[in-house]
């Protein structure tokens, strides 16, 4: 344990530059993040060169408020791991080619990251074991998937998106219903006060793959619902909206998980990916899993989002395993599921 006791990460895929220092894997000594969320509101999302250019002026200064947080000195760290993909390209550049410099200039190994398997980790932070294999559902603002997980470092893509992932149709539907951005966390907070059975929305269905997602057909009829009360004059209450739209993705959401932990015969679920955060599915899936006797794993809600510390984390893993990067390590803004 003690070969990278002090493992620094960087994430700077989106809007949040983050910096993150842990400590044996598990115990946070630092963990801040710089966000741009009020800079990117008033075009409705983000703005790539925004992104990047905020990422170059807080990045350095963050990772050295972490050292001090942490008490540290640059030379007491052991590693450095960096999210490497998937995001925006000038935005993953930045932190990358800091997390070379940084590594390049003090010896140390150096480690890019995969972005998603990093939410899969924020559930190892604080130290808590869970024991393999796990059936992982991951739902973020681009990736929507289930893994069977084997081992550290060992999983098996059973099924993903094929068009929009979950919380790419929240933003969607969020933004038509001129409620704002981030779209996820005001549908959800909207959603409870609503009835969501005064305008069922359909279920996704996939014949052809029954561990795979599409929530474009539901984005798009929610929309048009919207559409065709506005041509008979009659408005939606957004609330009622709102929770019809939640209720279909945390319904199908749940209903898959469920079953491919039943035909994978395994009884302990992992939720991971900025959507993990949503009440509403942590609600369902906890009572769904209660009932089923599944054990469900789920992070602080603090990370599911982008963070350094599930950077950090998986970083460690993998580099005790033995895995290294060359300082040729380029950002890969279309990495998949099937690349961890």
């Amino acid at each position: 344990m003690g070969e990278f006791r002090w493992v620094l990460g960087i994430e700077s895929s989106c809007d949040e530059t983050a910096v993150a220092i842990l400590e044996d894997g598990k115990t946070l000594a630092a963990d801040l993040v710089a966000s741009q969320i009020s800079l990117h509101q008033a075009y409705g999302g983000v703005v790539p060169e925004i992104a990047s250019r905020r990422h170059m002026e807080t990045v350095s200064l963050l990772t050295e408020q972490a050292l001090t947080a942490a008490g540290l000195r640059p030379a007491d760290l052991d590693g450095v791991a960096v999210a490497k993909g998937p995001g925006l390209v000038g935005a993953l550049l930045v932190g990358l080619n800091f997390a070379k410099g940084l590594a390049y200039r003090l010896g140390l190994p150096f480690l890019g990251v995969n972005h998603m398997e990093g939410h899969i980790y924020a559930n190892w932070l604080g130290g808590e074991d869970i024991p393999f294999p796990l059936l992982g559902l991951i739902v973020s603002g681009g990736h929507t998937a289930l893994l069977l997980l084997e081992g550290h470092g060992r999983y098996r893509l059973l099924g993903q998106t094929r068009d929009d992932a979950a919380g790419e149709a929240y933003d969607k539907v969020a933004r038509a219903m001129g409620l704002g951005y981030p779209g996820g966390p005001l549908i959800d907070q909207l959603a409870v006060t609503g009835d969501a059975s005064a305008w069922p929305l359909p279920q996704p269905r996939l014949r052809d793959d029954p561990w795979g997602f599409s929530f474009s057909g539901l984005k798009s009829a929610a929309l048009r619902l919207m559409e065709q009360a506005a041509a008979r004059g009659e408005a939606i209450p957004p609330a009622d909206l709102a929770a019809a739209f939640q209720k279909a993705v945390v319904d199908n959401l749940t209903a898959k998980t469920l079953a491919a932990a039943a035909a994978y015969r395994v009884d302990r679920i992992l939720l991971a990916g900025g959507v993990a955060a949503n009440l509403g599915l942590r609600e369902r899936l906890g009572e769904a899993c209660g009932a089923r006797g599944l054990e469900l794993y789920a992070p602080a809600p603090r990370y599911c989002t982008d963070n350094a510390a599930m950077i950090a984390c998986a970083g460690y893993h993998r580099l005790r395993a033995g895995q290294r990067d060359g300082w040729d390590l380029n950002a890969d803004p279309a990495l998949g599921m099937v690349d961890m």
